[in-house]
């Protein structure tokens, strides 16, 4: 192979691990400026003890996140807000960056095709480039999708038990804020996590039934947004309260059970196209094997 091709490859290789060391490594220099006294105030001072994940590769991948959203079309960017938003906020991730990841990402894998092919230009091996460069820039869409998709059944998990507590909490004497902030306390998971931010915006001067839309739409859950709905509308027409929550509980486990009920009857359709071309075939070949060697040595 000609070494031209070998060191670009390898060159393309090395900046791919760059890339991901740049995006998810965190060195010890960088920890310890996490732990470091708080009356250190010197600004070069942080950013010489910042390691280079931090110095060179989040501004990196953000500009290229800016370019990027400045390219994108129009409300696209608004979506990718609210998928992170509703794979939780994960710490440190902004859209820009998500953007920035995915384009470093696509173009690594691309150029990595391209070298791989560099000897044999056709249709096919730019077929493999477009595919591979494709295969790297929605690679972060598929696993943040995930990320939602567990997200979103960890909170209808408990949503039922939470809503319980919440209905015992507002029976036994305590406010409807206050019963959100220690069921926020004493349970975890995402959806404890959520009623936390819920009473943060509320203590700051956000109103209630804002602070809840805004939860129902970040977790985008349609038995959330119901309890959600009645709560405020309960809290706007002065009816009970403690009485809301009960009935909420009692159709959200209703809703739980018919969406498990759902999904097991969609197992046997997803079970079909395995068995047809995995296990039919090998079944096949052991029952009709004997038989059809038996005859070929009868005919033969």
């Amino acid at each position: 192979m000609n070494p031209i091709v070998i060191i670009g490859a390898a060159a393309v290789v090395g900046s791919f691990f760059v890339a991901w060391w740049a995006v998810a490594a965190k060195t010890p220099a960088s920890i310890d400026l996490q732990t470091s006294d708080a009356t250190d105030r010197d600004l070069r001072t942080r950013q010489l003890r910042l390691g280079a994940s931090e110095r060179l590769g989040t501004p990196l991948l953000e500009r290229l996140g800016r370019v990027a959203r400045r390219r994108s079309p129009a409300g696209w960017f608004d979506g990718m807000s609210r998928k992170l938003a509703s794979a939780g906020s994960p710490e440190g991730w902004t859209v820009e960056r998500l953007l920035g990841v995915k384009v470093v990402l696509g173009l690594t894998l691309g150029l990595l095709t391209a070298f791989a092919v560099a000897g044999n230009v056709s249709l096919s091996g730019i077929l493999l480039i477009v595919a591979a460069a494709s295969l790297g820039f929605f690679t972060p869409d598929v696993l943040l999708t995930r990320r939602v998709e567990e997200r979103k059944n960890a909170i209808r998990a408990e949503l039922s038990t939470v809503i319980d507590q919440l209905s015992m909490m507002v029976q036994a004497g305590l406010g409807i804020d206050a019963a959100i902030a220690r069921a926020a306390r004493t349970n975890e998971g995402p959806l404890s996590e959520e009623f936390a931010r819920v009473g943060h915006d509320v203590r700051v001067g956000l109103d209630r039934g804002v602070a809840l839309d805004n939860l129902a739409d970040r977790a985008d859950i349609p038995e959330l947004k119901s309890f959600v709905a009645a709560l405020t509308q309960a809290d706007r027409l002065g009816s009970p309260v403690s009485q809301t929550l009960e009935i909420q509980s009692q159709e959200i486990r209703v809703k739980r059970r018919q969406f498990a009920e759902e999904q097991a009857m969609k197992l046997p359709v997803k079970l079909l196209f395995p068995m047809v071309f995995c296990i039919l075939p090998v079944l096949m070949v052991v029952l009709l094997a004997p038989a059809g060697i038996k005859i070929f040595d009868t005919l033969g």
